[in-house]
């Protein structure tokens, strides 16, 4: 279950094998078929001595140490590692316990229903790999969802109604068409090719998180100024207000699940490594480490953000005394990036062979991940680099958050 392990004896415990440092432990009984006890602690030593050191005022219920004969550990160099190895490691154990054990509930998104002739989009905490592409999130809250979802709406004239309509031009249509805010497919109130050319807008202010609107708008309203058409041209500024206000309340994190991809960078236990986590299509994968030896810190607050060597006419001069460190060079240090994500990227492959014998995980993923990013600015320790609009995350950004991540992790205010 974890790669350090070593055999318990009540009479002789090893204390001192265990490290005093954070990380995630199992204790393991004679019988191979009994579940071991698994969790997570800040202190390993400490943890374990307390569960297994038997006292005289212990009853027999509470007397742990006879019945454990190993103890398996990992090191943690963050909460969010910490959290995802005991997933991991619990799952094989407890199965669909497991979210139950660690409180697991998928997070809030908005869901666009292609597939109905006349597409809506609602709130949901429901993931489904066929629905991938029309899933939007995640959000902090099912609030702040529905929220996005009641603003984003205003600016379009897509349906509201949950029914699942059979247009009757005799049917009376509701409050939303009387206003002017719903096209009105149910009674023919449009044909099916505008529903269906603003269903598409609508798909396409999701994906971009508001960006496709607000730029058409500052397209048009040029156009008539340009025509001066002056009174168009303020009723489209208005409305281009409008979505930029709307796109504003979407956290960098909505995007479509299936372009839900990034880097993120934690402090690790040990040595001058970072610990990577792969963030494809909203599932994680890791941690792979990335070591440091070699990489110019950047000291932001100095102005100064190389992360590089420099070149030969700007060299410090070496000393005489101590050891000669070499600073790696660019292409060196995306080499190690590329090497570190390179060992993430075939668990992908593995994950999605068995997406039919584990439903949800892409959910529980979210739910850790959603976790993890949601806290307080203050509280969320280590960062995430997205991918750009063409799939790929920028390296230098990632190199740079290693950087930082870093430097935290060596005075020990990332931890």
């Amino acid at each position: 279950m974890f790669p350090a392990q070593i055999p318990f004896n009540a009479e002789r415990p090893r204390w001192e094998e265990i490290p005093a440092a954070p990380g995630v432990f199992a204790l393991f009984g004679e019988d191979v078929r009994a579940e071991p006890y698994v969790s997570r602690t800040p202190n390993l030593r400490r943890r374990i001595k307390r569960l297994l050191d038997a006292r005289p005022d212990q009853t027999k219920r509470l007397q742990l140490a006879g019945r454990v004969a190993r103890i398996e550990y990992a090191l943690t160099g963050s909460d969010f590692e910490a959290l995802m190895r005991l997933y991991e490691a619990s799952w094989p154990v407890f199965g669909e316990r497991t979210r139950k054990r660690l409180h697991l509930k998928s997070p809030s998104l908005l869901r666009m229903t292609v597939e109905n002739a006349y597409p809506r989009v609602y709130v949901t905490n429901r993931v489904t790999k066929a629905g991938m592409e029309d899933l939007y999130g995640p959000f902090p809250s099912r609030a702040a969802a529905e929220r996005f979802s009641e603003d984003m709406l205003d600016l379009f004239k897509l349906r509201r109604c949950v029914d699942d309509l059979a247009p009757d031009p005799a049917f009376p249509g509701c409050v939303y068409s009387e206003m002017k805010k719903c096209l009105a497919p149910c009674f023919k109130g449009c044909t099916d090719e505008r529903y269906a050319e603003e269903a598409a807008t609508v798909r396409a202010f999701l994906r971009t998180r508001g960006g496709s609107l607000v730029e058409a708008l500052k397209k048009e309203r040029d156009e008539a100024s340009g025509l001066t058409e002056f009174e168009r041209a303020a009723e489209l500024h208005a409305r281009l207000t409008k979505a930029e206000a709307v796109a504003a309340g979407a956290p960098e994190v909505v995007r479509a699940l299936d372009h839900l991809d990034g880097v993120m960078a934690q402090a690790a236990a040990e040595g001058e490594q970072v610990a990577l986590f792969l963030l494809a299509r909203g599932a994680l994968y890791g941690p792979a480490l990335f070591s440091v030896a070699g990489m110019r810190h950047a000291n932001e607050a100095a102005g100064s953000t190389s992360l590089y060597a420099q070149p030969v006419g700007l060299m410090e001069a070496v000393p005489l005394q101590g050891p000669v460190v070499l600073m790696a060079t660019r292409d060196e240090l995306e080499q190690r990036l590329e090497t570190a994500l390179a060992e993430l990227r075939p668990a992908t492959e593995r994950r999605r062979g068995r997406e039919k014998n584990r439903s949800g995980e892409t959910a529980d993923y979210l739910c850790l991940f959603s976790r993890w990013y949601y806290r307080p600015q203050a509280k969320r320790l280590g960062e995430i680099v997205f991918a750009g609009e063409d799939g790929k995350v920028p390296a230098k950004a990632v190199l740079r958050a290693i950087s930082r991540i870093y430097q935290k992790q060596a005075t020990g205010s990332d931890r």
